[in-house]
Parts: C-alpha cells; structure tokens; sequence
C-alpha cells in the first residue's frame, strides 16, 4: 500500500525546509504586508509623544520578532551550534534572514572603516518603507527603526549583544535614500572577538 508523502504547504511552517531559490520564498501579499505595516506605525505614533519615542516603539516590535525569526530559521536549519565569529553571525542575517523578511538579500555588508566594532547592512530600497507616505512633521523618522529592531533582536539571541540603528544615507545615482542598519557591538563581543582571532594565529 502506497504512503501518502504531504505537500511542504501542509507541513507545520517551523518543519517547512528553506527556500532553495527566490522562487520558493513563501510570501504574502504586498498590500496586506504594506498594510499592516502601516497600521503597526500608525498605532505606535498615536502613542508617541516624539519622533524618537515612535522609534523606539518600533524598535521594541523589531525586537521580539528579530528573536523569533533566529529561533525559526536555526530550527529549520538545523543548526543546534553556531560559530561565535561576528562575520557569521552578520553573513547570516544579510543573506539568509533578509531574503526570508523582504525577499532578496541586503544590498551590502561591510565595516565602518573609522572603528572595528562598527558595521552597517544596506537595502537600497527597503521594503518596509516604499508604501508608506511620512509628514513633513516626521521628516527625520526612519521606518527602517523597525529592522534594527529586528537585527538587534536576532544578535542578542545569538549571543552578540550590539545597539542597532536605522538611518537614510543619501546616494547620488538615485532620487531615494539608502537604508542603513548600523551595529555597534558590546565590548565583550570584541574581546570575544579578538580571543577567537588570537587563537587562530596560534
């Protein structure tokens, strides 16, 4: 007698294996990502006495859901250890965390070249923010707040505690703004850091 083999879309989604290709990334609608999206900053400004409170707000959402998409992702991997080198750990959320959120991988991965704690994670156009229409009163709000959240959530669950933030950089080839993700990490991640490195050098 012949087993029935389930479809991967009526597996559990935490037992689903990984996209192998861009065509096989699950996703949802656009208008009803933009639109929560939307709602999600709409609820957080109406409680927000500040531009900077609002974006601390999302933030602390970016947060709890950067902590379990690490938990999704190692679960579905398979991955029970992780290596402890910062590379890593960042390699891991510009090519396989960011095409599971937004469907491609960041634009660029590369380190502040004025201090060695410093790197920053580009998208040249964040999905989170090309919906969404800021007041001239909010003008300095960056809705990638959200994604640092969501960064600084996956490094402290691995093990690399850092403070995280979004900015818009300016670029001259095109009429709308880069968004930066900044990471600078804890002192203890870099002596970890600089331990692992004298290690390999013997």
């Amino acid at each position: 007698m012949s087993r029935t083999v389930p479809s991967k879309h009526a597996l559990n989604i935490t037992d689903r294996p990984l996209a192998r290709n861009k065509l096989d990334i699950p996703t949802v609608s656009l208008s009803a990502y933009a639109y929560l999206f939307s709602e999600l900053i709409s609820y957080a400004m109406d409680r927000a006495a500040s531009i900077t409170e609002l974006e601390e707000r999302l933030d602390r959402v970016g947060y709890d859901v950067g902590c379990r998409i690490l938990e999704l992702l190692s679960y579905r991997e398979r991955a029970t250890r992780r290596k402890p080198e910062i590379l890593d750990i960042l390699k891991h959320i510009h090519s396989s965390a960011w095409p599971y959120m937004f469907g491609k991988t960041a634009d660029d991965l590369q380190q502040a070249n004025a201090a060695d704690d410093e790197y920053m994670i580009s998208d040249n156009d964040l999905l989170l923010g090309r919906f969404i229409s800021i007041p001239k009163s909010y003008s300095s709000f960056v809705p990638g707040s959200l994604v640092a959240g969501i960064v600084r959530g996956m490094l402290d669950s691995a093990g690399f505690p850092a403070r995280v933030s979004a900015h818009f950089v300016e670029q001259p080839s095109s009429s709308k703004p880069t968004t930066t993700i900044l990471i600078k990490f804890d002192e203890s991640v870099m002596q970890r850091q600089a331990a692992l490195d004298a290690a390999k050098r013997g």
